[in-house]
């Protein structure tokens, strides 16, 4: 180890060339368009500044974040979502993309979705920088995912554990938590 938490899972360069396919995707997807891109606090803002970074420079983008969780201090999800902050742009007949650090139980994600779809907006699509599939509960369509990992706790890039760790450039696995 690297005197960095854990064990490496996905490297700075991985996620750099990832996020930079998906807002090529994304860019093409949304050609001639606004899209609202709505950040789910905290763990995404890092994903979110180098994904918005990543898109062609003709698209039109607004950024808002809205702040949910199910997790509080804990490896686990709570089972129960809590607002923090709400997004600030109304999205009634806009164009929303979704973006979302990890879709663990994606409980998170059902919520906010629902909330977008709620307050009238025009389409909602989903980009998740890593997917954990084995426990996904999450009905919805995932439009864009960076990478696809095992049911571990993960940290850096904006994850957490505890608030710590989201200062590393990379994904590490936690194993002792």
């Amino acid at each position: 180890m690297d005197g960095a938490a854990g064990s490496l899972l996905l490297s700075q360069q991985e996620i750099e060339r990832r996020v930079a396919e998906m807002g090529r995707q994304i860019s093409s997807d949304f050609a001639g368009r606004t899209v609202t891109i709505i950040g789910i606090l905290k763990g995404s803002f890092i994903f979110v500044a180098d994904l918005i970074r990543r898109l062609d420079r003709s698209l039109r983008a607004e950024v808002d974040f809205i702040s949910v969780a199910s997790y509080g201090n804990s490896t686990s999800s709570a089972g129960v979502v809590q607002m923090g902050k709400d997004i600030e742009i109304p999205v009634a007949g806009k164009d929303v993309l979704l973006v979302e650090d990890i879709i663990d139980t994606g409980l998170t994600l059902t919520y906010v979705h629902g909330l977008m779809i709620e307050r009238g907006a025009r389409s909602v699509r989903v980009a998740a920088l890593l997917e954990k599939a084995e426990t996904r509960k999450y009905a919805g369509v995932v439009d864009y995912v960076g990478f696809k990992i095992p049911n571990r706790f993960v940290v850096g890039y904006g994850l957490d554990y505890a608030q710590l760790y989201r200062n590393l450039p990379e994904i590490r696995i936690l194993d002792d938590v």
